[in-house]
């Protein structure tokens, strides 16, 4: 099983369903953990296409016609293959 977060193109993946989320929540928490220490988190979110108005206003992902424009990969997964999609919120750390 594979877990993947276009807006973000981060993935992981287990054995079972369960296992994938738990990949993932792992390398999304180091995702994170590296780009804030790096100072680096709005830089790269703004390079996949989030829209940062300021630190006060919520930060807006790519729109799904522009992840599927600008990520090959995304874009074969997305129109060649069976998938299931879910709607999950997570809190983006605040980005100065």
């Amino acid at each position: 099983m594979i877990v993947y977060c276009p807006a973000l193109d981060l993935s992981g993946y287990g054995i079972t369903e369960k296992e994938a989320c738990e990949s993932f929540k792992t390398v999304l928490s180091e995702y994170f953990k590296y780009t804030l220490n790096k100072n680096t988190l709005k830089e790269d979110l703004q390079k996949m296409g989030w829209k940062i108005k300021s630190k006060f206003k919520p930060m807006q992902p790519p729109t799904l016609q522009r992840i599927l424009r600008e990520n090959e990969n995304f874009n074969r997964i997305f129109n060649s293959y069976d998938f299931r999609k879910t709607v999950t919120k997570i809190e983006i750390p605040l980005v100065a």
